[in-house]
């Protein structure tokens, strides 16, 4: 829960929250959208009619997807400081301390709860008490090494509508996640009196019932931890008199986590019922297996062994003890800071009977639980799970001040959400690099038993702020750079100077090298270099040499790179306006190409090729009046028809040029070709590279799939039914192994291809792509391109990306020292042989991700080192190599891993590694796979790390803590789990984009940023504090802002003051805003200035210009708006991030167990 964001103030409890109002989605008050799949299942409306249960099998556990073994769960992040609050839709900010005791709000003792509305009335909130119920203050923090103190306040569970009773002994197994430092154990509240366990259907199965992939969502049992009796549950029935009894059972449901119209028998519908606060869709099925009944783990099954008499008071039956009845449970180990752990076993609570629905079954067994009132539903309150905006808030308060100085091994660095500095003091800025984990484990053995992936985001030529040096440029003249002599690693600060300075020892191979004569110095009373603050070399992390002509290749120094800009004209192209559009603006743009620093112009030399069905080359040399155009339609056979003339200098042949852009859009007006070819556009650009003896890049501006007859023609091959089968991985793979080949010949010569999309229909971006995507290059795309919308989101891609700093002819090679190595690659790049990266082109926004396994041990003394090498011809034609170095440290004890793991990097690997997965396996595999290694992750630490507690909760590392939750982000994003409405190449678009995407674009991405526009400060310059992805967050009232790297979002809720729609859109009401405006409207007040400068700061912290959309509520495009909001389940079937957090959990267990 964000620090800054304000308590969500509602109405009364009991009473129809104002933002949600039979708000069912997507089918606002009950009429179908226009435009919006309807989902199978329709809205939840209560029970079926006549439905009766089967009893549950014994050991079932109605609520989870699974048969069970063992106990429930609490959720206790080793040491997120954020305690839970009980509070089902409202928010309050957290305050520290413990929780200050309130007077209770207990009910009347002559007032008896039970059913205060009509049966099977469907009543949104908790029924309406005697005495009013007391909001729980803010989320309570526990002091560390104190128990939690009981509070007799009560807690306010929402629910939203009485269960059928078909779910009412969905047993809680999330009652209890308890977030918090390793367990305190607690003593159980006294008084609360337990129901019989009515009978649930047996669901079937694990999957949902979209029949995507999905982990199972777990209905109701989600609920947080009681600090005390009074606050874990409303009394809203008196209790048993002298009845002890332990809150360590609490079997809850969570509010409106319905199970599905019985009958069907497939999951629960995506959608909430209509009344009430939108409830998170779950899925009934069988518990976690291995949960305990209660308190600390016993060595019972779920359902006590013997079904107990029915009578019987739970734990009073003969049978072994259950802890925790009788008193306090013996405290397993000391209180450690953190929550209680709340544990909830078998014995549901009982609902009252409801019309259609049998009650329980003459003869069901009562699981060890007596008749009684029950007491109103809770459910798992998102805001006692992890929040990636609270410990996006802490790092920034927390390390934003600060310069982050990377003078020490083994540092982490601050989050790349946070704004610093960085000092470069010997190792590399985390701009550069940043690893999975700084502290690697010293055996392969260790490694292998903790599955975390050693892995560096590198980023050899990323942009630093104004405020930071660019690395230095050292030149050694012809002798070149120093260097090892066996391993070849350059010289660098963990280099050691021996015998006075005459030799060096090699930090990465140990072996002993001679110093040049011509580098020789002295060292000084510590061993030092007495230079060692004039060379870069010696003192920073970063820094570049000079290279020398043995760098170059055929061993003579490059000539300065070309532009090629390759312009499709053929009908779709003409008739968009898209031609004109890209002749207008390079006119201007040809001025802007990017140049060394003190340069007065560019040394790029450009050409121009337009094409349909056949190419017209343009001979633009600065002596013709009027330049000349050559057409080659014999495109099997592709050459370039001239040399002098093609690539000229932009200021010696500018009136020529601009003649030439006026003349395109006129030239080809009239055309009627449709048809078009691809291959032989990048050949062309190859061949005159080839023939100016030149790397460079082509721009390629391309509408249509190539059906026209040449090399490279492709087939529509779309096909939306191979989705879920195994032959889904085709639809990634390109068609042909074309297209492979060209790309290597690119690469050969240093040509690097970019290229912007603009398709009304399939175009096969698998394959199209493979060229851009094994060349360094970029892809833009704009589907349905539409000159008044799309025109500055592609203009701005276009001038960045032509501007942008590039290395052309890069490679790249990363050395360890002895004890690792580099194994494995990601990224947009090529490999002909296993240690050296190609790239034609190399620019400023691109990673490589590097994993690394061990060969051997690794020493704690010593550490472990990195050397990335990157060798590249700059924009003016200068051989260069850039040198980043990296020390980590090395740890014998697993806690000191994961300790220094950084959770960002660690998703950013682990998504290019699933993202490359497609290719070679079915989906479901992939994300089978990435879901158990993040288990056998977590419980790894649970084992090895963590103190010991109850098997019932789910203690999660600090600096891992947002783990699962991103990852069900990476699961549910549209390569992994698409939606009806995603196409095939925008899967293979996103697949190759997310490939080579630094930690902070992965980071948004995923989890996109979400900020209240009404918070917004007009007067002062910083982002109002952003909030949680989840529609419970989000107000009528408000607008919100969301961006993901490629999109921006306004949402704007139907009950917008009119005052702030008139500011921000000109326009007096609601229904006036229109959703086609692809920019705000420049208006003179406060208001429409603050939301145009916070658009106008994200989009220059993006690599690409995002595209605005208004989202007006109740709309059509409301439902893409909500794809984006990643904490509740998706329309594909992506599960909630509670439902994965309890999936997560089972994962855990079953491995421990």
């Amino acid at each position: 829960m964000s620090v800054n964001q304000q308590a969500h103030t509602g109405p009364p409890y009991g009473q129809p929250q104002p933002g949600y109002q039979g708000y069912q989605q997507p089918v606002y008050g009950g009429q179908p959208l226009p435009g919006v799949p309807q989902s199978q299942y329709g809205a939840y409306n209560g029970p079926m009619p006549g439905y009766q249960q089967p009893v549950p099998p014994q050991g079932y556990f109605p609520s989870l997807g699974f048969p069970s073994k063992g106990s429930p769960v609490s959720l206790n992040s080793d040491t997120s400081s954020l305690a839970p609050n009980f509070i089902g839709s409202s928010r309050a900010p957290p305050t520290s301390g413990p929780p200050p005791p309130a007077s209770g709000a207990s009910l009347p003792s002559g007032h008896l709860a039970y059913s205060q509305f009509g049966h099977g009335d469907v009543q949104n909130g908790i029924p309406a008490s005697a005495a009013p119920m007391q909001r729980p203050p803010a989320s309570q923090l526990f002091l560390p090494g104190s128990a939690p103190t009981p509070v007799s306040q009560t807690s306010t569970f929402q629910q939203y509508g009485p269960p059928p009773a078909s779910v009412q002994q969905l047993s809680n197994h999330m009652a209890g996640m308890t977030v918090g430092s390793t367990t305190a154990s607690a003593p159980p509240p006294a008084g609360l009196g337990y129901g019989p366990p009515t009978s649930v259907p047996p669901v079937s199965g694990s999957f949902s019932a979209t029949g995507s992939s999905l982990y199972t969502p777990y209905t109701a049992s989600q609920g947080s931890p009681p600090t005390s009796v009074s606050q874990g549950l409303p009394l809203a029935q008196p209790p048993f008199p002298g009845q002890p009894v332990s809150t360590q059972r609490l079997s809850t449901q969570v509010p409106g986590f319905a199970p599905p119209p019985s009958s069907t028998g497939i999951g629960p519908s995506s959608y909430p019922p209509t009344t009430g606060a939108p409830r998170p869709p779950t899925m009934p099925g069988p518990p976690l297996p291995g949960q305990t009944v209660a308190g600390p783990p016993t060595s019972q099954p779920n359902h006590v062994s013997s079904p107990p008499p029915p009578t019987t008071m739970s734990g009073l039956h003969p049978g072994p003890p259950m802890s925790g009845l009788h008193g306090p449970p013996p405290p397993t180990h000391p209180p450690q800071p953190g929550y209680q752990m709340q544990q909830n076993g078998s014995f549901g609570q009982m609902r009252g009977p409801q019309p259609n629905y049998g009650g329980a079954y003459p003869g069901t067994p009562n699981y060890g639980s007596q008749p009684g009132p029950p007491p109103p539903s809770k459910r798992l309150d998102p805001d006692s799970i992890p929040s990636p905006i609270q410990v996006i808030e802490d790092d920034r308060s927390n390390r934003g001040s600060e310069p982050f100085v990377t003078g020490v091994r083994g540092q982490v660095p601050p989050l790349v959400t946070t704004n610093f500095l960085v000092k470069d003091q010997g190792n590399a800025s985390p701009r550069y690099i940043r690893c999975t984990s700084y502290n690697i484990p010293c055996t392969s053995d260790m490694a292998k038993q903790s599955q975390v992936p050693l892995a560096a985001v590198i980023k050899p030529l990323a942009t630093l702020p104004p405020e930071e040096t660019l690395p230095y440029l050292v030149d050694h003249g012809e002798s070149g750079p120093v260097r090892c002599n066996r391993c070849k690693a350059y010289m660098c600060p963990f280099m050691q100077f021996i015998e006075g300075g005459r030799r060096f020892q090699c930090c990465f191979c140990s072996c002993v090298t001679e110093v040049p004569p011509q580098y020789f110095q002295h060292l000084d009373h510590t061993g030092k270099r007495v230079d060692f603050y004039d060379r870069p070399e010696l003192s920073l992390g970063s820094y570049e040499f000079l290279a020398t002509v043995d760098y170059c290749k055929n061993n003579k120094f490059p000539s300065p790179p070309a532009f090629i800009f390759m312009i499709d004209v053929s009908y779709n192209a003409v008739k968009s306006g898209l031609v004109r559009l890209i002749c207008e603006e390079l006119k201007s743009l040809l001025d802007y190409l990017p140049r060394e620093g003190n340069m007065e112009e560019s040394a790029i030399r450009v050409g121009f090729v337009t094409y349909n069905k056949v190419l017209h080359f343009y001979n633009v040399k600065s002596s013709l009046a009027q330049p000349q155009m050559m057409v080659v339609s014999d495109v099997a056979d592709m050459f370039v028809p001239l040399l002098d003339g093609f690539l000229v200098n932009v200021n010696e042949s500018r009136t020529v040029i601009a003649s030439l852009l006026d003349q395109i859009p006129d030239m080809f007006a009239d055309t009627r070709e449709t048809e078009i070819v691809f291959a032989p556009v990048i050949q062309a650009g190859l061949e005159a590279l080839k023939a100016a003896e030149c790397a460079g890049k082509l721009f390629i501006f391309h509408t249509s799939l190539p059906i026209a007859e040449a090399p490279g023609k492709l087939k529509n091959r779309d096909d939306k039914k191979l989705i879920n089968t195994d032959k889904e991985k085709t639809l990634f793979q390109p068609q042909t192994s074309f297209y492979n080949n060209l790309a290597k010949d690119c690469v050969a010569q240093g040509c690097c291809v970019d290229l912007f999309l603009f398709p009304n229909q399939y175009l096969d971006v698998a394959t199209l792509g493979v060229v851009t995507y094994q060349t360094g290059g970029s892809i833009y795309k704009y589907a349905y391109f539409q000159l008044e919308t799309d025109q500055d989101r592609f203009l701005n891609d276009l001038r960045r990306d032509v501007q942008k700093e590039v290395g052309f002819d890069a490679v790249m090679r990363v050395r360890t020292s002895t004890g690792i190595r580099a194994t494995d690659f990601f990224g947009a790049f090529y490999m002909s042989n296993t240690t050296d990266v190609e790239m034609a082109g190399l620019d400023c926004d691109k990673t490589i991700t590097v994993e690394f396994k061990h060969d051997d041990k690794l020493n704690e003394d010593s550490g472990a080192l990195l050397q990335c090498a990157l060798l590249y011809t700059s924009c003016a034609g200068q051989r260069r190599l850039r040198i980043h170095n990296l020390s980590l440290n090395c740890c014998t004890q697993l806690a000191d891993l994961y300790r220094n793991c950084e959770t960002d990097t660690l998703i950013n690997y682990l998504a290019k590694y699933a993202y490359r997965g497609v290719l070679g396996s079915p989906v479901k595999t992939v994300r089978d796979a990435l879901i158990n290694q993040c288990a056998q992750i977590l419980a790894c630490y649970r084992k090895n790390c963590a103190s010991p507690s109850s098997a019932g909760q789910l203690i999660l590392p600090e600096c891992m803590k947002l783990l699962p939750v991103y990852l069900n982000c990476v699961l549910k994003s549209d390569v992994l789990q698409p939606g009806p409405e995603v196409t095939t190449d925008d899967r293979a678009y996103i697949r190759q984009l997310v490939t080579s995407m630094d930690v902070a674009e992965t980071n948004v991405f995923f989890y996109p940023r979400l900020l209240p526009l009404n918070k917004a400060d007009v007067d002062s310059d910083s982002l109002p504090a952003a909030i949680r992805n989840s529609e419970e967050r989000l107000s009528k009232g408000d607008m919100y802002l969301l961006e993901n790297g490629l999109n921006i979002f306004v949402w704007v809720g139907v009950n917008v003051q009119q005052g702030l729609i008139q500011n921000l859109f000109g326009v007096s009401s609601f229904s006036q805003i229109s959703n086609t405006l692809s920019t705000l409207p420049v208006l003179e007040n406060p208001f429409s200035k603050k939301v145009r400068s916070i658009v106008d700061m994200l989009q220059v912290q993006r690599s690409r210009y995002m595209k605005l959309i208004i989202v007006k509520q109740e709309d059509k495009l409301e439902m893409l708006f909500k794809h984006f909001l990643v904490e509740d389940k998706s329309l594909s079937g992506g599960a909630s991030y509670v439902d994965f957090l309890c999936h997560m959990h089972k994962e855990i267990r079953q491995l421990l167990s």
